[in-house]
């Protein structure tokens, strides 16, 4: 796996397991949303201060965002759609 879909995959992962939305995740670490998407599609290479920002807001260390899944894990999935409370 490349590092930037290693760390795509990552990112999803820990803001998933927080219950966090692409918009709050950007709140937190200071960025913005569409960066977060993009992120987490691939499609960007983040600085090393976004990862710290990020791993901050996620509260992971760096190198955790480079960490490989064990062979058969699933990809995260993505929370519920949409900005209404279900």
């Amino acid at each position: 796996m490349k590092a930037h879909a290693l760390l795509a995959r990552n990112i999803k992962k820990f803001r998933v397991a927080l219950g966090l939305s692409q918009e709050n995740l950007a709140v937190d670490a200071q960025i913005d949303r569409t960066y977060v998407s993009r992120l987490e599609r691939g499609l960007e290479n983040p600085t090393v201060a976004v990862l710290e920002r990020l791993a901050e807001a996620l509260n992971v260390k760096i190198e955790d965002f480079f960490t490989v899944p064990p062979t058969g894990e699933k990809p995260p999935k993505s929370l519920p759609g949409g900005r209404r409370k279900r």
